[in-house]
């Protein structure tokens, strides 16, 4: 960024700081009759200078999540809650229909000991599970990263390979196609079977479904909400038993009707 960035970034600052020093003013005039509503600072898009978060209009991005800087998102992608992508001194890659779960954090490197700067390269399809680390490494395609486990600086993880809940896998380590690797530091397990390669790519699937529920969940306006509130409370008083034996047959909502998609029991319906 020149200098004339810097300048209208810092101006843009600067006006920002000063509408929250004015609804500070404001409420010291109004005395003890005034309601003070905190400001969140939390951005789930944010800048770092020139460098910005490009995210497909496809995916989800949920709010409590963080994406900052160098990041690109692919479609169908989806982001969950309390995520952290911190792209500030290189890139971050996440591909298409790929899932990074609750808490999960993905960052890159700047320097590490071998001297080599690092991208997070992660591919299409892939199942990151909550809690997990990733920092400098690389996910290829239809890959799974169990929760809670940790991949290091130069971490290639191949395609249809498995990563266990819980893992340290150490720097520079390549796991090849089709095995499972488990432990602290993370060692071969064992090879994949066919089912539970079906599994990863399954999941991938059911993620991408569920994120869509999320979206439009999340996109909903207050009257929406409110809305959905008083039918639920209606529908919850009505007793099936009942009303067969009346005769009376209860339509549901459809706003209470979740797609067949993200329900296991229900198949979906024919055209």
């Amino acid at each position: 960024m020149g200098s004339l960035g810097k300048a209208i970034y810092t101006v843009g600052f600067w006006i920002r700081e000063t509408g929250q020093a004015l609804d500070r003013l404001g409420c010291r005039l109004q005395g003890n009759y005034y309601f003070q509503e905190q400001l969140s600072r939390h951005r789930t898009l944010m800048n770092v200078f020139d460098k910005a978060p490009v995210v497909d209009k496809e995916a989800f991005v949920a709010p409590s999540a963080s994406i900052i800087g160098d990041v690109q998102v692919g479609r169908a992608a989806s982001i969950w809650y309390g995520c952290v992508l911190r792209g500030d001194v290189n890139s971050i890659s996440v591909g298409s229909g790929t899932n990074i779960q609750d808490n999960s954090l993905v960052h890159v490197a700047k320097s590490n000991l071998s001297g080599k700067v690092l991208p997070t390269v992660i591919g299409d399809n892939v199942t990151i599970g909550h809690s997990a680390v990733l920092h400098g490494c690389t996910v290829e395609d239809e890959a799974f990263v169990g929760m809670g486990a940790t991949l290091l600086d130069g971490v290639v993880v191949e395609r249809n390979a498995m990563v266990a809940a819980g893992s340290l896998v150490r720097q520079n380590t390549r796991i090849p196609c089709g095995e499972v690797w488990g432990g602290n530091p993370a060692r071969f397990l064992r090879k994949l079977t066919e089912e539970e390669i079906v599994f990863i790519s399954q999941s991938a699937t059911n993620y991408s479904n569920l994120a869509r529920v999320h979206a439009a969940e999340n996109s909903k306006n207050f009257d929406e909400i409110e809305f959905e509130k008083v039918l639920r409370k209606k529908f919850a008083r009505r007793d099936e038993e009942y009303d067969s034996m009346i005769g009376v047959v209860r339509e549901v909502p459809p706003q209470l009707i979740l797609p067949d998609n993200v329900l296991p029991d229900k198949s979906p319906k024919a055209a």
